[in-house]
């Protein structure tokens, strides 16, 4: 079962991020908005999740119509073990348990192996738009 990240975790989880998201820097050609992201901020607000081991995390961010799983990151040398469909599936259980009806996210278009697993997972494109320098591809699910 994941768990909050503490205070302290906030170099590792930055480190993990990092790590995680690299090989997208040359398909978006640009860093992936998690690689800057504040995860001391994060942590503060409750929004930093870890797995059990230490090997992924997520960022789940509270919206008045739905759980936000703003990111979602592997180490890549835990890559392919299931790791990141238990988050997802970890933010679908934490939406139910919040009273929230969905999960939402986006990724970015070119990352078209995310979209596919988002998709395989029971998420559906609502939109696209470009934000922040970034062609985005939103999804939801619905937990009901």
């Amino acid at each position: 079962m994941p768990r909050p990240a503490r205070p302290d975790e906030a170099e590792a989880a930055r480190a993990l991020v990092r790590a995680a998201y690299a090989a997208w820097i040359p398909v978006i050609g640009r860093e992936p908005g998690p690689m800057g992201d504040d995860y001391a901020a994060r942590i503060a607000a409750g929004e930093l999740w870890w797995d059990e081991g230490g090997q992924a995390l997520c960022v789940l961010v509270a919206q008045p119509d739905a759980l936000l799983l703003d990111n979602v990151a592997v180490a890549p040398a835990a890559q392919g073990r299931g790791l990141g469909r238990r988050l997802v599936a970890f933010a679908i259980e934490e939406a139910r348990r919040r009273g929230l009806p969905a999960v939402t996210l986006y990724t970015h278009a070119r990352m078209e192996a995310n979209i596919a697993l988002y998709a395989r997972l029971g998420f559906r494109e609502t939109h696209r738009a470009q934000e922040k320098g970034f062609e985005r591809v939103y999804m939801r699910r619905e937990v009901a």
